[in-house]
């Protein structure tokens, strides 16, 4: 046994219980130490939670809601978590992006029907997309790490990096229709970033390749059922979870031999105070947020009218236009603007899970990207571009639930300003997170680890921030001095 673990009451402590801290938790469960989480929330989940927002019997999302990462993660995948309940539900369409003229196009699992879809353009997608869907599974491996890594697939990544080092604009060059340069700027914008920027194309093309591998799946029940799943696995290996605990500095901590943070690194920094080095609270002083999100949650009676039939049997819904209107609303936004049509993400899962819905009222999950902490309603304008596509939604809504941006940082304290993906993005900090160091997990102070949304890989329910954190985090008790 190392001295740091023989002098400590447990072996690990871990503050957040959102998919990172949980991830984190069990991987240290799995490797036999004794562990806790504490969750300052009264439900843990964090941004995967479910719940009646509207309408008695109507189930919510709260915020992270369709999980193609999810589904491919590494990390989750050698887990047992069918066995404490996770169940993946895929709808009929895992993606539809309407156009102006009651047109739409459409993006499934199967990639031969995909590009059979997009005619002209086909051959030049499944030139683009097939072959990392086809070796999804080891390029996940590569980008679902940290950036300085020895690579084993050399060969799928330098693929994926001649296509999403590119922006996003100059992807979609590839296209010659309308129809495929939006179905994958919609897909890119999950960015949050200008689409002009280098490397903007990532997130489309990691997605794209993603659907064409396992599809874009729901959790039945909602998402909920994912944290749900990591805890009931997390008790069955000894952990335990604390909620209602909020910590606001290493003092209110249980000695441990380790100890990490599902947090910003400006969250982390109030707590560590004097504690943390000079050259790391700068480097945490320096992370920026990135645009917030305007959530509005509905409960419609039939369900949205959407004029194009792909629609209606979608669990996505990228709402946006063209290209050229993405680009301009990602642009605007980035800006500090906010633009007059935004870019909107809907989602409909209950096609794949009825179990959300109410008799005949359906939820529906909407968000636009505005500006950080943007301070006005945004609920007329993204009302207005779904109707754009659907006429006559307004008449159906029996329920309606709104969360600013300000709601959501309330609701989640690592969404500053309602960015929900714990830190902008782009530029720098696509690859740099939170700061450029050997082990970017490490906070500089022996033992304590980051392991949020903040630190590699970024943004999405995969677990995978939480899993390689938590390896740090071993690896220090292995080199600790034995007693």
């Amino acid at each position: 046994m190392s001295t740091a673990r023989r002098e400590a009451s447990i072996d690990a402590v871990v503050v957040g219980a959102g998919p990172n801290g949980l991830a984190a938790a069990v991987t240290l469960a799995r490797a036999g130490l004794s562990v806790t989480v504490v969750e300052a929330a009264e439900q843990i989940g964090g941004g995967t939670r479910t719940a009646e927002l509207t309408v008695p019997g109507v189930r919510h999302d709260i915020c992270s809601a369709v999980h193609p990462l999810a589904a491919s993660s590494p990390f989750f995948g050698s887990l047992p978590l069918a066995e404490h309940g996770l169940e993946w539900r895929w709808p009929a369409v895992d993606l539809a992006h309407p156009l102006d003229g009651g047109a739409a196009v459409s993006m499934v699992r199967s990639i031969d029907d995909t590009v059979a879809e997009l005619d002209g353009d086909g051959p030049a997608w499944r030139r683009t997309f097939g072959p990392l869907a086809t070796r999804f599974e080891a390029l996940a491996e590569e980008l679902m790490q940290p950036l300085a890594h020895r690579p084993r697939h050399v060969v799928d990544l330098a693929r994926f990096g001649r296509r999403g080092l590119l922006p996003a604009t100059t992807l979609a060059r590839r296209f010659r229709t309308e129809q495929a340069r939006a179905l994958f700027a919609g897909s890119a914008a999950h960015l949050v970033a200008p689409l002009s920027a280098p490397a903007s194309a990532s997130a489309g093309v990691v997605l794209v390749a993603a659907c064409h591998h396992s599809g874009w799946p729901v959790a039945a029940g909602g998402s909920q059922a994912i944290s749900t799943a990591l805890a009931g696995y997390l008790g069955s290996l000894g952990g335990t979870i604390e909620t209602g605990v909020r910590i606001t500095s290493f003092a209110d901590l249980p000695d441990a031999a380790v100890r990490l943070f599902d947090t910003t690194p400006g969250a982390f920094r109030d707590i560590a105070g004097e504690a943390l080095p000079p050259r790391v609270r700068r480097a945490y002083r320096r992370w920026r947020h990135g645009p917030g999100a305007f959530k509005v949650d509905l409960a419609v009676e039939g369900g949205v009218p959407w004029l194009a039939p792909p629609c209606r049997e979608a669990g996505v819904v990228h709402v946006g236009g063209s290209l050229a209107e993405i680009v301009a609303a990602e642009a605007a936004v980035a800006r500090g603007e906010m633009p007059a049509r935004p870019f909107v993400l809907v989602a409909q899962q209950y096609l794949a899970d009825p179990s959300r819905s109410a008799g005949d009222i359906h939820p529906i999950w909407a968000y636009a990207h505005v500006p950080n902490g943007y301070p006005h309603d945004a609920t007329d304008a993204i009302l207005d571009q779904i109707e754009r596509f659907a006429p006559g939604l307004r008449d159906r809504i029996v329920g309606r639930h709104t969360t600013s941006p300000a709601g959501l940082e309330h609701d989640n304290p690592n969404y500053v300003g309602g960015d929900i993906a714990g830190g902008a993005s782009g530029g720098r900090q696509l690859v740099v997170r939170p700061r450029l160091a050997p082990d970017p997990y490490f906070t500089g102070i022996p033992g304590v680890y980051l392991c949020s949304a903040s630190t590699p890989p970024g943004a999405g329910v995969h677990g995978m921030s939480g899993y390689h954190a938590a390896r740090s985090a071993l690896r220090y008790l292995e080199r600790a001095p034995s007693a």
